[in-house]
């Protein structure tokens, strides 16, 4: 064994190597994992499972492999060809054209995001966003968070820490990342108080848990699952006459944030931001980078007091949001208020025409060198916990493969990268939620992934 040890090389040795010496990065980064290695290999030998260490060079070339897997890692791009709009696990809403020109000048130069030019004196980064953002959607008052969980998170913690909150049990949701409610309103510091059953909850089972330890009425939208069959529940209408009766604030966390009626569309029977605060909710809350199609954020609108006391609470400072949203996040709100949902790319996907998704399909057949691809029709989602039970009509390219999923895997092993659906022996490329100018990317990668390089 001893034998073993000696054989490991020198630090000195591989750093000496080309391929460790060539590498453009600080070289205590590379010694760091160069000696993580090395203690690896020692690891190996005492436990026997390696019986002479690999030459400096070889030692280099794993080292260079793992610098290079480190300091190169990051976001790859992804052509979102799934049929999901706002898809979660692929950063949700990809942000208008002028949303990304906001966010570069925010981060190219300094800004007045606390401080006030026409005063000379400190400023609040909410006066830019604020305004804006009231107007929109004719609140009293609004705040911006770093994102909805943050949003529901202050709510809470600001209007009913140590007091009861009444929410039906039938919107007790877990959201994605394990995020539950019974959870966030104990971090908050709230009393959760639940009414109804799973599937019935009633106006009298909200009235009958009020009492001098009542500090909101919750109503929260179920974002991805719905009940359906023996169900009732009660209207946001209805738990804001109950609020005013009792002097209760009421509030809902919409969750996904629709911003207009989208039956039109195909996707009927949402809430929308618009009617919950007209039904009488005090405080509407909901996050910016699903239907609005803006950055990460959690919008709050509601009664000035109550949202005052929001901003004064020390956890508004922790959840505070950063330029780069406030600039992207008014650029996108500046979109809606002109009426051109079509620049807001998850609004435009979901309201365009079908004819423009038809043609999409049809260019992607028209450059896909496979035999037996097919346009054929398709249901999209909008995704992001948004109309759980609701799709719309799209197209989309079939491909009849063997090993679908091994070809899926190599799809998404490209640059960008691919997602697709897989349906029993077959791919299918959604083009609901493909940008015009990735459909030859998208066609390049499927040609090259099945061997007809284009």
């Amino acid at each position: 064994m001893n034998e073993a040890y000696r054989s490991i090389p020198k630090v000195d040795a591989v750093l000496g190597e080309k391929a460790v010496s060539e590498l453009p990065y600080d070289e205590g980064i590379v010694k760091r994992l160069l000696r993580d290695r090395l203690d690896m290999i020692r690891a190996a030998i005492s436990q026997g499972r390696m019986e002479r260490s690999p030459a400096a060079a070889e030692v280099a070339l794993e080292v260079a492999r793992e610098v290079r897997a480190v300091m190169e890692s990051g976001l790859a791009r992804v052509v979102n060809a799934s049929g999901v709009v706002v898809f979660t696990n692929l950063g949700r809403a990809p942000l208008a054209k002028e949303a990304v020109h906001a966010a570069a000048d925010a981060a190219q130069w300094y800004s007045d995001l606390e401080y006030s030019l026409a005063k000379g004196t400190r400023g609040s980064r909410q006066d830019h966003i604020r305004p804006i953002t009231r107007a929109c959607f004719g609140a009293e008052d609004a705040l911006v968070v770093n994102n909805n969980a943050a949003a529901v998170m202050l709510v809470l913690a600001s209007l009913a820490k140590g007091r009861e909150v009444i929410v039906s049990r039938g919107e007790l949701v877990e959201i994605g990342g394990s995020f539950r409610m019974p959870d966030v309103m104990a971090l908050s510091g709230a009393v959760m108080r639940e009414v109804g059953t799973t599937n019935k909850t009633k106006l009298d089972d909200y009235r009958s848990a009020i009492g001098s330890g009542t500090g909101l009425i919750m109503k929260v939208h179920r974002s991805n699952f719905s009940v359906v069959g023996f169900t009732d529940e009660v209207e946001i209408e209805a738990l804001g006459a109950l609020g005013r009766e009792f002097g209760i604030p009421v509030f809902v966390d919409m969750g996904s944030g629709v911003p207009f009626d989208l039956a039109f569309a195909g996707i009927p029977g949402e809430w929308t931001i618009p009617s919950c605060l007209q039904q009488g909710a005090d405080v509407v809350c909901f996050s910016g980078d699903k239907v609005l199609g803006g950055p990460q954020a959690g919008i709050i609108l509601g009664r000035a007091d109550l949202v005052a006391a929001m901003a004064r609470h020390p956890l508004h400072r922790a959840v505070r949001v950063d330029k780069f949203t406030i600039a992207s996040l008014g650029a996108t709100l500046r979109l809606l208020a002109q009426g051109r949902v079509e620049r807001i790319p998850v609004l435009r996907m979901i309201t365009e025409d079908l004819a423009e998704v038809k043609k999409r399909a049809q260019r992607l057949l028209r450059l896909v060198k496979v035999k037996g691809a097919r346009i054929v029709p398709t249901r999209a989602v909008i995704g992001g916990g948004s109309a759980p039970t609701k799709s719309f009509p799209s197209y989309g390219l079939l491909l009849r493969v063997s090993h679908a999923s091994d070809v899926h895997a190599r799809l998404r092993a490209k640059r960008p990268a691919v997602l697709c659906r897989i349906e029993e022996d077959t791919l299918v490329f959604d083009v609901k939620a493909l940008d015009p100018q990735e459909v030859p990317v998208l066609a390049r990668a499927i040609n090259e992934v099945l061997g007809h390089g284009a």
